[in-house]
């Protein structure tokens, strides 16, 4: 067991890294319960845990109270959040009983946008299920729903009172959902470790095969990068926060083009998202071309897109671009992006003309 703390002052937690913690679960979250319950909101795909989760909170003498929530995308919707606040309120939940995230990025956004309005704020304790999750969105209190208008563009920071994160539920997620939270782990190498980079490209197949080890050490690492840039900085408006969002303005533009679904996951977008951002980054000369290419080959040698067509999108640039123009991180007309001097060099870049990035993209053959 390893704890890695998030240091937010009062609002401060520990992320829990344990193989097997959902079938001891029961140790973990009984001072989260109220009245002998924990209502627990799941994903439908992931019914086994909730399963493990239930029996193990029984031993303490804790019932579940479950809310299903259907998989996917799609759930993270005005009409969804209504519903589970409506159930949430239904069962008359009280601010100091934690309402309990057992699931995916999804699952996790949206149970944690509903903690944050529900009775202006409740509790909340996030168990993630899927290797993106439990590497990057569990971590740091971003919450939000989708919109027409874009991705994440209604939500709130709401920081968790605990993470639990159990490798061993890996074993059952398909190997897709594994390859697209792999990106994320990519991610923290990019940013400002190019080592972990190496370390990646020398450990990948392993990892994605299901090596406890590997994704252990990947979790931790991750995890232990995204608590110190969230303590430094909590929200993304300033420092180095901002850096986590390396390849989410390209690939929340593929994800609004895909449709918000199962055509492109949302690791899959971000993976292509950031190969875009090296070649572009290399277009610009801030960075050679053969550190943007080998990034590009390592995330297809996994099996991830690394650009629009490898996504099987065929927009052009400005359709593109146009996505991109409701980035919620806009500025004064401006859409900041995460660009690179190499790996492990990642600086946000304003004051880019996006003319030049729908002319790349228009060209870029990936």
């Amino acid at each position: 067991m390893t704890r890695v703390a998030v240091a937010l002052g009062a609002r401060s937690y520990d992320v829990v890294v344990e193989a097997g913690a959902l079938a001891v679960a029961d140790q973990w979250l009984p001072e989260y319960a109220r009245q002998g319950r924990l209502i627990v909101v799941y994903d439908a795909g992931v019914a086994v845990h909730l399963t493990t989760l239930t029996a193990a909170l029984a031993r303490g003498g804790i019932r579940v109270e479950p809310i299903v929530i259907a998989s996917g995308e799609g759930s993270k919707s005005w009409a969804q959040l209504q519903a589970l606040t409506d159930r949430l309120l239904a069962l008359e939940v009280e601010r100091s009983e934690a309402i309990v995230a057992l699931g995916g990025g999804v699952i996790g956004d949206l149970t944690g946008f509903a903690a944050a309005i529900l009775k202006r704020g409740c509790k909340l304790v996030q168990l993630p299920t899927t290797l993106l999750a439990q590497v990057d969105s569990s971590v740091g209190g971003k919450t939000a729903i989708n919109t027409a208008a874009g991705k994440n563009l209604i939500g709130a920071f709401h920081q968790p009172s605990l993470v639990l994160i159990d490798p061993d539920v890996l074993a059952t997620l398909p190997p897709r959902e594994l390859r697209a939270g792999y990106a994320e782990v990519v991610k923290y190498g990019l940013i400002d470790d190019a080592p972990f980079f190496d370390w990646c490209e020398a450990n990948a197949n392993a990892l994605l095969a299901g090596d406890r080890t590997a994704l252990t050490h990947a979790i931790l690492t991750s995890v232990g990068a995204k608590a110190r840039i969230v303590g430094e900085h909590e929200r993304e408006t300033s420092g180095r926060r901002a850096l986590l969002n390396l390849g989410h303005t390209f690939g929340h533009a593929l994800e609004a083009e895909a449709g918000f679904g199962d055509r492109l996951l949302h690791g899959e977008a971000v993976a292509a998202g950031m190969a875009l951002a090296l070649r572009f980054s290399a277009r610009l000369g801030l960075c050679d071309l053969a550190e943007a290419t080998r990034v590009g080959d390592h995330l297809t040698s996994v099996g991830l897109p690394v650009g629009a067509r490898g996504a099987g999108l065929a927009a052009t640039g400005a359709q593109l671009v146009a996505h991109m123009a409701h980035d919620k991180k806009r500025e004064d007309g401006a859409v900041p992006l995460l660009l690179a001097r190499g790996i492990g060099k990642t600086f946000v870049a304003s004051g880019i003309d996006l003319a030049a990035v729908a002319a790349f993209l228009d060209t870029d053959a990936h």
